[in-house]
């Protein structure tokens, strides 16, 4: 028998959360499917156990930079228990019965789509039908083509953020979100570093300028940060985990956690043999985040900016067109942050990819405690760096990015104005509070030759 519902959300992680509570609250008939834990990857795995490690270390070094205070010691056996309560244990059951109570059907097991028009999922023998799917299944750790891999004691953010014991070395490969994070978490934790990045910089994506500075800060923290190493071979030599790099020198740990990215987790949805392409990098969704009529994609799984925040708000442009509010996705001036200490955030274009759409650009660099107070009242030995990137032609900041305190939480004025398009004139008639890091934009504009 086939059970009838209004949509079938397939992954229950932050967008599949989102879309579904939005479908419920407008009183459709819901089904949501979860093969693993209600909260997902972020839940349990990434976003949420991993800030949880990294604040403890973070208040310290603050604590140590603050005029008339002494660093506290960390405390590993606590800070794992506040982890373990944060992640709920691995386990969703309150979850389960929360979804429950406000009228979904909520089913555990892996899904696979079997028919359309309408559409079919099948999981654990149960078939249930809905005119509309929401496909929100994230991603997987990407596992580089490197010989030998199964060899090594092997991890990825999974095992990073739910370890038991510090390990005392550990080789990292990637140098982005992950591999920074975690590599400065464990270096502080007292485990030996070394992190190997492919490309010739880190966190190459951003700025070079961001990536110079992010090995900047893991070098202060003992991190052995080799960039333009790739690795080649995995083997086990002993008890040790070792990597053969292309340039003949070799990193040794006792574990080696991959941070090299993430690839959509498509495959096991039997979507191709009823005529939807996969092969790309991810679901291909439209400006309404619809993979074909009445089939919906939200998250990691569309290759679209992977992040949380995004899978969110692509949740929400989902659920806005199911319920037949037509809107459309805008990933302009969308914020990125590093969580490492100091926070690393970037927002908009860098200058290559402005140039790249013809963009006549101008940049400027800013030290913030060379023109503010307010580095100087968070620490006795204060950094931070800001830097803009703007169009001349329309006189509008197209890109930002800032290495220094709390940056995650300010490099929003420059999503803001990047998103809504404010004028480069605008934004030097503006007034920031005094004193805070948020000033720092008034000195970075200044600083713009145009």
């Amino acid at each position: 028998m086939e059970e009838r519902f209004d949509a079938v959300v397939i992954g229950m992680g932050p967008g599949g959360e989102v879309a579904a509570s939005q479908l419920l609250d407008a009183g459709l008939r819901v089904a949501v499917v979860e093969r693993e834990l209600i909260g997902g990857e972020c839940g349990y795995w990434a976003c949420i156990p991993s800030k949880t490690l990294l604040r403890p270390l973070e208040a310290a070094a603050e604590a140590a930079g603050v005029a008339g205070l002494d660093r506290p010691v960390p405390d590993w056996p606590a800070m794992r228990d506040y982890r373990d309560t944060m992640i709920r244990h691995l386990n969703d059951a309150k979850q389960v019965a929360g979804y429950a109570d406000r009228g979904a059907e909520v089913v555990k097991g892996a899904a696979r789509v079997v028919g359309r028009d309408p559409w079919v999922v099948e999981v654990e023998g149960r078939r249930l039908r809905a005119d509309h799917v929401v496909v929100a299944t994230g991603s997987a750790a990407a596992r580089p083509p490197v010989e030998g891999l199964e060899e090594v004691e092997l991890w990825t953010n999974r095992q990073a953020t739910t370890l038991q014991e510090i390990p005392g070395r550990a080789v990292v490969v990637g140098g982005s979100a992950v591999g920074v994070e975690m590599g400065q978490f464990l270096a502080r934790m007292g485990c030996e570093v070394t992190l190997v990045q492919r490309s010739g910089a880190l966190m190459n994506r951003e700025e070079p300028r961001v990536g110079e500075l992010a090995a900047e800060l893991l070098r202060g923290d003992g991190v052995d940060v080799r960039t333009g190493s790739a690795p080649v071979r995995a083997l086990r030599r002993g008890r040790d985990s070792v990597l053969e790099l292309a340039d003949g020198s070799e990193a040794v740990g006792d574990v080696v956690l991959l941070a090299a990215g993430r690839v959509p987790r498509v495959g096991e949805l039997g979507l191709a043999e009823l005529g939807v392409d996969t092969g790309g990098a991810g679901l291909a969704v439209d400006e309404r985040c619809r993979v074909a009529p009445g089939l919906w994609a939200v998250g990691d799984v569309t290759g679209t900016a992977m992040f949380t925040h995004v899978a969110k708000y692509q949740a929400r442009v989902a659920a806005a067109n199911i319920l037949g509010r037509d809107r459309t996705a805008d990933y302009t001036g969308v914020p990125r942050v590093v969580f490492s200490d100091p926070e690393i955030a970037a927002v908009g274009l860098t200058a290559e990819q402005a140039r790249a759409r013809g963009l006549d650009v101008v940049a400027a660099e800013v030290d913030l405690p060379a023109g503010l107070a307010r580095p100087w009242t968070y620490e006795t030995e204060p950094t931070g760096r800001l830097g803009v990137l703007a169009d001349r032609g329309g006189r509008v900041l197209v890109g930002a990015w800032a290495v220094a305190p709390m940056a995650g939480e300010w490099i929003h004025t420059a999503a803001l104005a990047i998103r809504e398009g404010i004028g480069v004139d605008r934004l030097r008639d503006g007034v920031a509070q005094f004193p805070t890091y948020s000033e720092g934009y008034l000195l970075a504009v200044e600083a713009l030759d145009m």
